[in-house]
């Protein structure tokens, strides 16, 4: 009886650790529904012409060619791959650097700490649809906020159409995006800050190091792991910019191209838009979403062996 009841015991341990391995399985083909799917998709529609919807023939490589080669495909992507650039540049900048300062205002206790934290995440609770609606309001030239509140200080001289100017639309948006994240930035920042061990903060002051020299010499060096993940997560967020640019300028990339992004000449040149002036919509929005995809992995990959080498010396 006992020689049964302990292989009994075995069994019933094996048959747990079966059903463990089951519980996974449902996430896993939601992943490859959505995002697997779409991936391996775009990837063989990019090398094959179409009809409309219709999948015609095996053109190899010739999508690709078009979309670099053929006007106006290639000064298009060449343009928005350029406003990505900037998208991106501007968001370490201001947003990464001013999240970056708040966390370390944040981490030395400064009173009400905790309000603050909340303060700045909030606006990421919001649709990103509704902030891009709202901030179109504020930035109205008309009637917008901004505008309003400036000739109200006497600062006539700073009114514009702000979207409407391709030297400020693109801009704009972008701050309005760093005003977004700002509050995630401003936790992962935090979360960095506090993992630093406080015997080695106090050690360093003990040995004399204040101020600007405990900044550079203790706290950002041991802050290049969080560093490094928010350049990773603004760098693919910046070349997936979509809905904020979208919500606030449409899919023409307005005014004059000046707001288009990659992500927004993939829709526009996928879905069959005027500018497009061809029938092989898919074929060719295929092969952007492929590169953008490859560009995108392959610039990760890298970002992320840097930090694990950075891991390793620290």
């Amino acid at each position: 009886m006992t020689v049964q009841t302990a292989s009994t015991k075995k069994e019933r341990k094996k048959g747990k650790r079966w059903t463990i391995h089951l519980f996974p399985i449902p996430a896993l083909i939601i992943y490859a529904l959505f995002v697997l799917y779409p991936i391996l998709a775009a990837l063989s529609y990019s090398f094959y012409s179409f009809n409309g919807f219709s999948r015609e023939s095996f053109v190899g490589f010739n999508n690709f060619i078009t979309l670099f080669t053929t006007e106006p495909y290639g000064s298009m992507f060449l343009n928005a791959f350029k406003n990505n650039v900037l998208y991106f540049i501007l968001q370490m900048i201001v947003m990464n650097g001013l999240a970056f300062l708040l966390a370390f205002i944040i981490y030395k206790k400064v009173k009400g700490a905790e309000f603050f934290k909340i303060a700045f995440f909030l606006p990421r609770l919001l649709s990103v649809i509704v902030v891009g609606f709202l901030w179109k309001l504020i930035l109205n030239p008309n009637f917008g906020t901004l505008n309003m509140l400036l000739g109200k200080l006497g600062l006539e001289e700073l009114q514009r159409a702000w979207l409407g100017d391709p030297n400020t639309a693109l801009v704009s948006i972008i701050l309005v995006n760093c005003w977004f994240g700002l509050g995630f930035g401003v936790l992962i920042f935090l979360a960095g800050f506090q993992s630093i061990p406080v015997e080695l903060v106090e050690a360093a002051k003990l040995d004399g190091a204040k101020g600007m020299t405990m900044l550079r010499k203790i706290y950002l060096p041991l802050m290049v792991p969080s560093i490094l993940i928010m350049t990773v997560l603004t760098f693919i967020q910046s070349f997936e910019a979509f809905e904020l640019v979208y919500a606030m300028q449409g899919s023409m990339g307005e005014p004059y191209f000046s707001t288009d992004t990659l992500a927004v000449f993939f829709y526009r040149l996928a879905f069959g838009s005027s500018t497009s002036g061809s029938s092989d919509a898919i074929g060719l929005g295929s092969a952007l979403a492929t590169v953008l995809f490859f560009f995108i992995l392959v610039c990760t990959m890298v970002f992320l062996k840097f930090m694990n080498k950075k891991e390793v010396q620290m």
